[in-house]
């Protein structure tokens, strides 16, 4: 209280909340960067001023993951614990963006970027829900399996594209295309990330994202078609680039084209491979990937 006291009196502008929201956004680049070399390499192509918001949602999708991906599991939370803490986890997030303020770091540099983009619970309850569902051993069907991916994965596309357009503003319509290839391009992340987690998810986890299909039997032409699917994501999401702002646009290309390479390269490995190894691009290619993004045709365009 007497730091709070000094800094007043010598006419600081630096007050408590600020050192302790700027410690909180701190923290959030310190997750991306123990967490994911791709997606953090990627947002290093995002102007600054968006660049920590998209960082601040990584972080809180990253620890929710985290309660249900085997962090929780191995310090021994039972299932129902965890679903315990998603909840809790929820609505800590929803209690922090109405007053501002959060014990947990990584939920106050969050909730600060949802205040400012937009980002309501029309958004981060669907996320919550598919994390729940990850708790759930009942089989999914193929509208539960839509159901997960819009929760997991396209909601946060929406919510990093809140915050692209925050300081750039389009048209109803420019919106309404925009977000669909927001969708489109989350959807296809998780679709490669399904196939390049095959082994895991169903030896350690027990989880099937794919219905009718059997990971441990997974065919070539059953892989082939789930690649195709994927593909016309991609499409759609690239068609959609030039729309975006500058101050985004060189990262999302990046993203989209180190995913399209995964894709490739997952086409190119045979179908029972996947369940010994996991596919990668390697950092040579990814740095060839963010400089073409970076340099390409469109990049700089306002």
């Amino acid at each position: 209280m007497g730091q709070f006291r000094a800094a007043v009196q010598t006419g600081s502008t630096t007050t408590n909340l600020n050192k302790y929201a700027e410690t909180a956004r701190a923290s959030s680049t310190t997750v991306i960067g123990h967490y994911s070399t791709s997606f953090g390499l990627a947002t290093r192509l995002l102007d600054a001023r968006v660049r920590t918001p998209v960082r601040t949602i990584y972080a809180l999708v990253r620890i929710a993951d985290e309660i249900v991906d085997g962090a929780a599991a191995e310090a021994g939370v039972s299932i129902d614990e965890q679903r315990h803490l998603l909840d809790e986890l929820e609505l800590e997030t929803e209690r922090a963006i109405v007053r501002g303020y959060s014990t947990n770091l990584v939920v106050h540099a969050f909730a600060a970027t949802a205040r400012q983009s937009g980002i309501d619970s029309s958004l981060i309850a669907p996320f919550f829900a598919s994390m729940r569902r990850d708790l759930d051993p009942e089989p999914f069907t193929a509208e539960g399996v839509a159901e997960y991916i819009y929760g997991s994965a396209e909601v946060i596309g929406l919510m990093c594209l809140r915050c692209f357009l925050q300081h750039s503003p389009r048209t109803a319509a420019e919106v309404s295309v925009l977000e669909d290839g927001a969708r489109h391009l989350g959807a296809a992340f998780q679709k490669i990330n399904f196939l390049r987690d095959l082994s895991c998810d169903r030896e350690v986890l027990g989880r099937n994202y794919f219905p009718g299909i059997d990971p441990l039997n997974l065919s070539d032409p059953q892989k082939n078609a789930i690649l195709e699917d994927i593909d016309a994501d991609l499409e759609i999401a690239s068609a959609v680039l030039p729309l975006l702002p500058a101050s985004c646009r060189r990262a999302v290309a990046a993203a989209q084209g180190l995913f399209t390479r995964l894709s490739n390269r997952l086409r190119s490995t045979p179908a029972d491979r996947l369940l010994r190894s996991r596919v990668r691009v390697p950092d040579g290619e990814k740095f060839v990937i963010a400089l073409t993004a970076t340099l390409g045709p469109g990049a700089w365009k306002r």
